[in-house]
């Protein structure tokens, strides 16, 4: 029997729409097809039709995010447009209206912060600042495979202070990993490689609940949040909030990570001065790596200082630092450089995110399907910590259907946001859909469930069977905490 993926490389070959873009559009038509609720407007009809033909997109994988993402706008724009207008319900809105609505996720904060990260990483490879944060952490540690461990647990809590992409801080790491993988004299398939490299990937989703500019989808969640609220969540207060979740969870996964795959090397002969030899290889710090240093660092301090010491926001302060890294004669890189190595794409998926979440809300679909999911479910008194409870083990469950935290908090946080407000006993939306995010990045189960996942399992150190193996445990544990500091540490905070 033929493969999904082998007949939709087939397909695709031939320049024919693969099944998952025919069940897409199916589904649109389907969606449209049903009757229009009497206090759903028609526009916010079409919007869920084609929140619907997106997830189906999504979840199949049938064409590539950044495809999906111009079919999304071009939908909303005709979708839309051709409907009445809200204001004025014996007018269309016109496509004009409804083009800005699909592209008004590019003039968000959100996207601004997320293209300064892709700037900054850039800047971190040319400089050659991210690899010898990371040779310096594992020389300090030492090379025993339990210090192997920690050392990786290390490099990527500094790593996600200064370089705001998943994606690139594994893209750093893993080369690195992998040299000490061939210096112990393991092989690819070892349990020592295997648990090396699922470290790397499943301490980077730990992370990226307790840095707020560590993932992109907290950044999105962010923006909806303010967006929807009108209140900006500061990086301090997410930092207060998520990082002694990530803590917890970092020393979890330690122990998880050395039962699941436990492994008989001790250590090398002279590892630790091997490592010492490759740190001295890569010379003084560069004038470069010292103004990006510098520049990082400033802007941690404006990050976590945003609302207390001074009132800029945390997207218009990155903007500063990445004018300065580019400033010629000042800068650590000029625009051709960027050009070339900037994922382009992730920038258009995470505006068009955005633009979705929004059209959403401004059609009142997200309103409406909030207040069909409270009567539906009888969540009208469920307490704030319940609600917490069902909503987030429901995120986490659906995010086994996601290749991207970005696309289900595109879909999700809408909602989940739309049904917080409609909900009486909420008193701090904001923080509770916050704690949501959290939930977001749990991407801890399947591969295929985060851009770092796949990155790590393409140097074939492990299966998937061996990623699950640690997950599923730590999925569990980290469910449990989130509850256990709901009824401590963030209610103490105030944000149930």
């Amino acid at each position: 029997m033929m493969q999904w993926g082998t007949l939709r490389e087939r397909l695709l070959a031939r320049h024919i729409p693969g099944p998952g873009v025919w069940l897409a559009c199916l589904v649109l038509v389907a969606v449209l097809a049903l009757p229009t609720p009497d206090n759903l407007p028609l526009a916010g009809h079409r919007v869920l039709a084609i929140l619907a033909f997106a997830v189906t997109l999504w979840l199949t994988q049938a064409v590539s995010y950044e495809v999906s993402a111009v079919m999304i706008v071009a939908l909303i724009a005709f979708g839309v447009g051709l409907s009445p207008s809200l204001s004025q319900p014996d007018q269309m809105m016109g496509t004009s209206t409804a083009l800005k609505l699909a592209m008004s996720g590019f003039t968000s904060g959100g996207t601004v912060l997320v293209a300064a990260a892709l700037f900054i990483s850039v800047a971190m490879t040319l400089t050659g600042l991210d690899k010898r944060i990371a040779m310096l952490i594992l020389s300090w540690i030492g090379v025993g495979y339990g210090r192997i461990l920690i050392s990786t647990l290390l490099v990527t809590v500094v790593l996600s202070l200064f370089v705001p992409s998943a994606t690139a801080r594994v893209a750093c790491v893993v080369p690195i990993m992998m040299g000490m993988i061939a210096a112990f004299g393991e092989e690819r398939d070892s349990p020592f490689a295997a648990g090396v490299m699922i470290m790397v990937a499943q301490a980077t989703s730990v992370w990226n609940v307790g840095i707020q500019t560590a993932g992109a989808q907290n950044l999105l969640t962010t923006s909806f949040i303010q967006r929807v609220s009108g209140e900006s969540l500061d990086w301090l207060t997410w930092f207060v909030a998520g990082a002694p979740w990530s803590l917890i969870m970092s020393v979890v996964l330690f122990f998880v990570v050395r039962w699941a795959m436990p492994a008989h090397a001790h250590g090398i002969e002279g590892g630790r001065e091997r490592l010492k030899a490759q740190l001295a290889e890569l010379g003084p710090m560069s004038r470069n790596e010292k103004m990006l240093l510098w520049v990082v660092l400033g802007l941690l301090v404006m990050w976590a200082t945003g609302g207390k010491l001074h009132p800029f926001d945390t997207a218009s302060v990155t903007v500063v630092g990445l004018a300065v890294l580019l400033l010629p004669g000042i800068g650590v890189m000029d625009w051709k450089q960027v050009q070339s190595r900037i994922p382009w794409g992730t920038l258009v998926v995470f505006g068009v995110g955005i633009s979705l979440g929004s059209a959403l809300l401004a059609t009142q679909a997200g309103q409406w399907l909030g207040n069909t999911v409270v009567q539906g479910l009888g969540l009208d008194d469920v307490a704030p910590f319940w609600l917490l409870a069902a909503l987030s083990l429901f995120l986490i469950v659906i995010h086994l259907g996601f290749a991207s935290a970005t696309a289900l908090t595109s879909t999700m946080m809408p909602i989940m946001l739309a049904l917080l407000v409609a909900l009486d006993q909420v008193q701090n939306v904001p923080g509770l859909a916050m704690l949501l995010g959290f939930a977001i990045s749990f991407g801890f189960i399947l591969p295929i469930n985060a851009p770092q996942n796949m990155v790590c399992i393409g140097t074939h150190t492990f299966t998937s069977g061996q990623f699950a193996k640690v997950g599923v445990p730590v999925t569990l544990i980290g469910y449990g905490l989130m509850l256990l500091m709901a009824a401590t540490w963030w209610h103490w905070l105030g944000l149930l």
